[in-house]
């Protein structure tokens, strides 16, 4: 089990594939790792558990990503907390609308797994 000093990363996901496989591959990366599947307390579980980034699904069928990330960047408490979302490729409505609501980098689903590593250091990265 990670120290409590590893860096923690909460990820939302309701797909079980690549969800339970990117909460595998970023604890094989050190970070210690909280995960939702409810898109309902999102906005709570990240004000509660104060990770170092959000990785989140942005399709989901119960909520609104996009609107949670919007409320977390209008929050003093918790719009320093990067944002990286992935779905479809496809969804450029739904891309368009997380970058609007303010992640900071919106991935494709398909690559997202294999690309996890990277993407991460590139959404770490100081403005």
């Amino acid at each position: 089990m990670p120290a409590m000093s590893s860096p923690l990363v909460l990820i939302f996901y309701e797909k079980l594939m690549p969800g339970s496989q990117m909460v595998n591959r970023l604890q094989d990366m050190g970070y210690r790792v909280v995960s939702t599947t409810d898109p309902l307390k999102l906005v709570d579980e990240v004000r509660k558990q104060k990770p170092m980034v959000l990785v989140a699904d942005l399709e989901t069928k119960t909520g609104d990503v996009p609107d949670s990330i919007r409320e977390l960047k209008e929050d003093l408490e918790t719009q320093h907390i990067p944002v990286l979302a992935f779905a479809n490729l496809e969804d450029e409505a739904l891309h368009e609308r997380a970058r609007v609501a303010g992640a900071k980098l919106i991935a494709g689903r398909d690559g997202v797994l294999d690309q996890l590593s990277h993407l991460l250091d590139h959404v770490l990265e100081m403005d």
